[in-house]
């Protein structure tokens, strides 16, 4: 008798079945589908190991089993699996490859895709006005009736940010965790799309069936909760992407790494190991979150006459947590101060990941009714941004808290690469109007670093290596780590956004490139500022503009008025009037000569004035404002 895999949707508060999977000749379905939890497992878990070998009868328990076994059957039927030929799956990475954001993964095999994880990058410096960038997803778009599903595999930004924007152009169900899912809820909500998007809540243990995938949710352990590695069972072997992780055998939340699955996956054959790489150049091991809870009780214990303010990251639930442990045990209320650390805080309090005292927890506006001594604020801006609390506290634009003599600050984060100057200019700015900065052993990493990934890759025993997340240097430090343990230096893939990954038991190489990229979010735009717009953008931010306005008359096209100049970013106007009054004399002989030659073509009248005014402000001043004449016909 066959079964069906239920999904426990607590989020919903309905039970959702998760679809059969499609009979193919290449794939069918055990009996007895179980999930596997971290329970202790009997000897029931023959018939769990039946079924994985079903989902891909090939290769499922890998290559080094199947080829010491005969082929099941006899005579023709044994003679035609032989010359069946493997099936293939694609991995194909839209982002995340060249830098640490935009997390985005597809994978095809047969009439299937399903994307692991949809997430944001934050802009550039060069990138003037630029709120958000995103994915470009033409590849889905243009296959959207194969694609079957998002799975996420936690809730931080760079993995869940862009749902909102891509889920209007491919609306599929979205599986994640508990947390990930209210965290993503919260946008979809903002964005006004909550209704319109499925959303089914999956449990550790738990798999669903999508197409031809099955995807299993594993536990691990990272700087937010309720993050999941995946185990992807395909027609062509078993994928294991681990998803932003670290090995830590005390966490503040829930239960340590299933490290005991992740060797059961090793032991019957996993094809390709994707292993974040975020901490690969960085030796050792990573420390536990609960070391940063220790150090937190040492500062609120040395500083008990002084207002503590500790900036961290909105979604870090566990640091958040230690924080108000602390207060708590010091008699210190707690004010929670940011928009988004407000939002996480809040849906994490809802769902039962973070405990509150009761009492503790109490509103900004009530701050001024308790001595500074007993408070704490929890807030935003560990990475610098201009218009996040601690940045508004430092530059004296908060409109609730100024920062006095005494106050203790501790930023919990390390700053992201390129951030470096903007927590630099905010520690300065603390510091200058008399606040005790502490930014040492105040923070631990959510990634996994050297031996760690060594571990994982000694349990696993991946056929091939995949390093993701990470820049090319965080990759291929990876990848040295990965030859280490014996992995074969062929077998280690180097991809870039875009490639198009073909793999099974026999080969695997890129076999095609598809765009890949980022689309600029600037405000309710999404797509429409481009190089052009951005180059513009830096022309006038760097070098100012001019603006030529003259008026013709429409039949003679005689000069009727100007050309008159307007400077803005330039230069100032009332230093440099002898300066205007050159151009401007420039501008008037350039115009004179067009209309002595006869010239009625606009668009060369504003050509000859661009080049006339821009030649003589090079050589007068070196600068290259952009010049944009304007012509008026009456």
């Amino acid at each position: 008798m066959k079964t069906e895999q239920t999904v426990n949707t607590e989020h919903a508060g309905e039970e959702i079945k998760a679809p059969r999977p499609r009979r193919t000749k290449n794939y069918r379905p055990g009996r007895n589908n179980r999930s596997y939890g971290n329970e202790m497992r009997t000897g029931k878990e023959e018939k769990s190991e039946k079924e994985e070998k079903a989902v891909k009868p090939q290769a499922a328990e890998g290559q080094r089993i199947n080829r010491s076994r005969r082929p099941v059957g006899r005579g023709k039927r044994a003679a035609a699996a032989e010359t069946q030929p493997m099936p293939k799956v694609k991995i194909i990475p839209l982002g995340g490859l060249e830098q640490i954001g935009m997390n985005i993964t597809a994978f095809e095999c047969e009439d299937s895709i399903i994307i692991v994880d949809c997430g944001l990058a934050f802009p550039s410096d060069d990138m003037l006005g630029i709120d958000l960038v995103i994915p470009d997803v033409t590849y889905l778009t243009q296959n959207i009736d194969k694609v079957k599903g998002f799975v996420i595999t936690h809730g931080h930004e760079d993995h869940i940010g862009a749902l909102p924007y891509i889920l209007k152009q491919i609306n599929v169900p979205v599986y994640g965790t508990k947390l990930t899912i209210g965290l993503i809820d919260n946008k979809l909500k903002e964005h006004g799309i909550l209704k319109n998007v499925k959303r089914k809540v999956m449990k550790h243990g738990q798999y669903v069936n999508l197409g031809c995938f099955r995807v299993e949710f594993i536990k691990t352990n990272h700087s937010i909760a309720d993050a999941s590695a995946l185990a992807i069972f395909s027609p062509a072997g078993v994928i294991l992407h681990t998803g932003d992780f670290k090995i830590d055998y005390t966490p503040v939340f829930g239960d340590s790494i299933d490290l005991q699955r992740l060797a059961e996956l090793g032991k019957k054959g996993v094809l390709a190991l994707m292993c974040d790489s975020t901490n690969a150049i960085r030796p050792g091991f990573t420390m536990s979150e609960r070391t940063v809870g220790k150090t937190f009780d040492s500062i609120f214990s040395d500083h008990t006459s002084s207002r503590i303010i500790v900036a961290t990251f909105a979604s870090n639930v566990d640091r958040v947590q230690q924080i108000i442990n602390s207060a708590n045990k010091y008699n210190r209320k707690v004010v929670i101060e940011g928009r988004s650390m407000v939002n996480v805080i809040t849906t994490a309090s809802e769902l039962g990941y973070i405990n509150i005292p009761e009492g503790t927890l109490i509103d900004i506006e009530q701050l001024k009714n308790y001595p500074e001594e007993q408070t704490v604020l929890i807030t935003t801006g560990s990475q610098g941004e201009s218009m996040a609390a601690l940045s508004r506290m430092a530059s004296s634009l908060h409109r609730k808290v100024s920062i006095m003599p005494g106050d203790v600050v501790i930023l919990s984060s390390t700053p992201i690469p390129g951030n470096e100057k903007a927590v630099s200019k905010v520690i300065n700015e603390l510091s200058m109007k008399g606040a005790e900065v502490i930014f040492q052993d105040t923070h631990v990493s959510g990634h996994a670093c050297q031996e760690e990934i060594k571990l994982l890759y000694s349990l696993i025993r991946p056929k091939y290596s995949i390093p993701v997340h990470g820049e090319y240097r965080h990759r291929m430090a990876q990848g040295s780590l990965a030859e280490s343990v014996g992995i074969p230096k062929e077998n280690v893939i180097m991809l870039n956004s875009g490639d198009v990954l073909e793999l099974n038991e026999e080969s695997c190489h890129v076999v095609d490139h598809v765009p890949a990229g980022g689309i600029l979010v600037d405000g309710l735009g999404v797509g429409d500022v481009g190089n052009i717009v951005l180059r513009d953008r830096q022309n006038l931010a760097q070098n100012g503009i001019i603006v030529v306005v003259l008026t013709l008359e429409k039949h003679s096209n005689q000069l009727l008025a100007g050309p008159d100049i307007v400077s803005r970013g330039f230069v100032y106007v009332r230093e440099s009037e002898d300066l205007l009054e050159e151009a401007q004399t420039v501008v008037d002989e350039a115009v004179a000569d067009c209309l002595n030659h006869h010239i009625a073509d606009w668009g060369k009248i504003k050509t000859i004035i661009r080049d006339c005014l821009s030649d003589f402000l090079w050589k007068r001043m070196k600068r290259s404002p952009m010049i944009l004449p304007i012509i008026m016909e009456v």
